[in-house]
């Protein structure tokens, strides 16, 4: 049976991997608790974000496909705060219904990253 999503994955290029490590220690507010040239995890309150290098022949930039979603207590801060640290709007924060707020964005690397804040799941709200 099934527990929860418990990690995302984010495909850097081999030679961003240390620009995209202290990225998402800025955007996350958290050194990593491994590092190896192989894989950079980070522990986002008990869940596993990983950056791992494109293999040979990977898209640069994410163009179809999943989109880690990460819970917020304050969308539109968090949002901001990761444009002025270089990421790019795909979607401005926006209701969805239900008092849920959603938006989406890439990372400097190509990534999608989604935000969302969402009062009906405490753990997005921690």
């Amino acid at each position: 049976m099934f527990k929860a999503l418990m990690t995302a994955l984010y495909s850097i290029p081999a030679e961003r991997m240390a620009e995209a490590k202290d990225w998402y220690s800025r955007a996350f507010n958290i050194k990593p608790y491994f590092e190896e040239p192989f894989y950079i995890g980070f522990n986002i309150a008990g869940y596993e974000l990983g950056l791992l290098p494109k293999e040979t022949g990977e898209a640069m930039e994410q163009t179809t496909g999943s989109m880690p979603v990460w819970g917020v207590e304050n969308i539109a801060q968090t949002h901001k705060a990761l444009l002025a640290l270089g990421a790019t709007e795909l979607e401005a924060p926006s209701d969805v219904g239900g008092d849920i707020l959603v938006s989406r964005l890439k990372d400097p690397f190509g990534n999608f990253l989604g935000l969302i804040q969402n009062p009906h799941f405490p753990n997005t709200n921690a």
